[in-house]
């Protein structure tokens, strides 16, 4: 059941009770838990907090705490799948579902009792009508027979059972195009911030959350630049209403957000400019960097800037004043000319006294990179936790200790996609495109965690079609494989796959391909991940789980 209004079909029903909070491993998901944690201390809601991971930890989740609450809130989790069936809850339990995934499950929607969907279903989301899916005879009819009211081969009893087998037909076909396709809706993130500013309570730390969460699904390719920008021009209202004073009016320690044109490059505040556009997927893939004629085109553009060489290796704080206040202008008059059109974005920038400013770029690849730590010692709730006191604007040695994790990161998926490309490694099956990191690369930690797997695939699509002859390599997917060396099991490897770079709509095609090759062949396969083009697979089955692949997409 979807729910209209947050305040009263949500916020007000929740008040006073022990709330248990489950919450997906993703810095939207993480982003809007805090503006939910924040409302509840400040009307003094009890409340648990669990990070999910997995349809494994979700199920351990609910068995450890469901005995001791009655509503529970889930988000960027769960609404892809019939919760009902899978946590089998009592008759009394309510779930309130705040997911990004997309499609939601048609169980979920049409259940009025216990699940509450708070998120909202885009214009061009269609939702299968309840008759096209359930049958309310079905039991009628599964009793008739059982009792044997009526004959078993009479000719009504015939042609209800005729009707009722196309029907079966229909809504298999139905449900197939329904859940086809997985994408994501809008950020849970900038939802919760719509309900702390109906509830009168936001504030700017709230608000700057919302736009970490918003921007890190524009990084991520989960929402479309359009969608992007509509959703800028609302939190661009919000921050003119939260920051009107003007700046001498304001407390020099002041949390303060300006919205501005950002370059799509990646740290580069907190770089040296030359290492942040090696390391950007945008002006790397565009200027083709990893090769000496993408090398010198680069030099070539900073020459053209009027920018010396010196100044743009050495830290970005280094840099001479003016160079650094005329970047932005220099980079945009000579966009066109290099291919660099899309340098610039619409984004959002953070400071606090004379602190450094940070722009939502910056929190975006720090947090995922914190989430995703390599540090064995660290548990993946210590990551989780980490994260969130990284959002605290007071707790900047984290952030910067992300900051520092991030650029290990891209650095290690700029080396891996140069070793694809030099070693032709991106080989074509037929219907898709393969890579594989090979067992024992140093870098092989990197990529055992699905969002840095998810950049790894898209910077080597992007880069293998900026370089590739064939025209077709721009209508094919591409599907990515990595060593599983975070896992406790053996011989177990990471597959992703991601569409190709033709389409404009970011919908995925790989988790029922992947779940319908899996069924096949019989592969040992954990389709656990709540992105479900993101799988675990055995290596001994890599093969004909392929094989599978090429026939099901040919």
């Amino acid at each position: 059941m979807f729910i209209t209004d947050l305040r009263k079909q949500f916020y007000n029903l929740i008040t006073g009770k022990r709330i248990l909070l489950l919450v997906h491993f993703d810095v939207d998901g993480i982003c809007a838990s805090k503006i939910l944690q924040s409302l509840f201390r400040t009307d003094h809601i009890l409340y648990t907090v669990v990070p999910i991971q997995t349809r494994t930890d979700l199920i351990n989740a609910f068995q450890q705490h469901a005995e001791q609450v009655k509503h529970i809130v889930l988000i960027n989790c769960g609404g892809c799948i019939d919760l009902v069936d899978l946590l089998q809850p009592s008759d009394d339990l309510v779930f309130f579902v705040a997911d990004n995934h997309r499609p939601l499950d048609i169980c979920n929607i049409y259940n009025a009792e216990q699940i509450r969907i708070m998120t909202k279903l885009g214009d061009e989301e269609e939702v299968p009508a309840f008759d096209d899916v359930f049958r309310e005879d079905e039991s009628e009819e599964e009793s008739d027979e059982e009792g044997g009211k009526r004959p078993r081969f009479d000719e009504e009893a015939l042609e209800k059972r005729r009707e009722r087998r196309h029907w079966e037909q229909q809504r298999h076909k139905i449900i197939f195009d329904y859940t086809q396709f997985s994408y994501y809706g809008s950020s849970t993130a900038t939802l919760m911030f719509d309900l702390a500013w109906k509830l009168s309570k936001d504030s700017n730390e709230l608000l700057w959350w919302a736009i970490v969460g918003e921007t890190e699904q524009l990084i991520s390719e989960q929402t479309e630049p359009d969608k992007y920008l509509l959703v800028t021009a609302t939190l661009q209202n919000h921050v003119s209403r939260l920051n009107h004073k003007a700046q001498d009016e304001q407390p020099l320690d002041c949390l303060r957000i300006t919205f501005e044109k950002e370059l799509q490059l990646a740290l580069y505040r907190h770089w040296s400019l030359v290492e942040s556009m090696r390391h950007s997927l945008y002006s790397a893939t565009t200027l083709r960097l990893w090769t000496l004629k993408g090398e010198k085109r680069l030099h070539e553009l900073l020459a053209e800037m009027g920018l010396p060489l010196a100044q743009c290796k050495q830290k970005y704080c280094g840099m001479d004043v003016s160079l650094r206040n005329e970047l932005q202008s220099l980079l945009e008059s000579k966009a066109e000319k290099y291919g660099l059109n899309n340098i610039l974005f619409a984004s959002f920038s953070i400071s606090q006294g004379f602190r450094s400013k940070f722009s939502a770029l910056d929190y975006v690849y720090a947090t995922s990179a914190l989430l995703e730590n390599t540090d064995k010692e660290k548990t993946a709730t210590d990551a989780f936790l980490d994260v969130t006191d990284s959002l605290t604007i007071s707790k900047l040695t984290v952030l910067e200790k992300g900051i520092e994790n991030s650029k290990q990161q891209l650095e290690a998926i700029y080396r891996q996609v140069q070793t694809f490309l030099d070693m032709n490694q991106v080989i074509s099956a037929g219907p898709f495109l393969y890579a594989t990191v090979i067992e024992g690369t140093p870098d092989a930690r990197f990529f055992a965690a699905p969002h840095c797997l998810s950049l790894l695939a898209r910077f080597t699509l992007k880069a293998h079609v900026a370089v590739s002859r064939s025209k077709k390599s721009r209508s094919l997917p591409l599907i990515i494989t990595t060593p599983d060396v975070r896992s406790s099991e053996s011989n177990i490897c990471l597959v992703c796959g991601i569409p190709p770079t033709s389409e404009e709509s970011p919908r995925n095609f790989f988790g029922k391909a992947f779940e319908q090759a899996a069924d096949k062949t019989g592969s040992k396969a954990e389709l656990e991940f709540f992105d479900t083009n993101i799988i675990r697979l055995s290596v001994d089955d890599r093969s004909k789980f392929f094989d599978a692949l090429i026939s099901l997409l040919s």
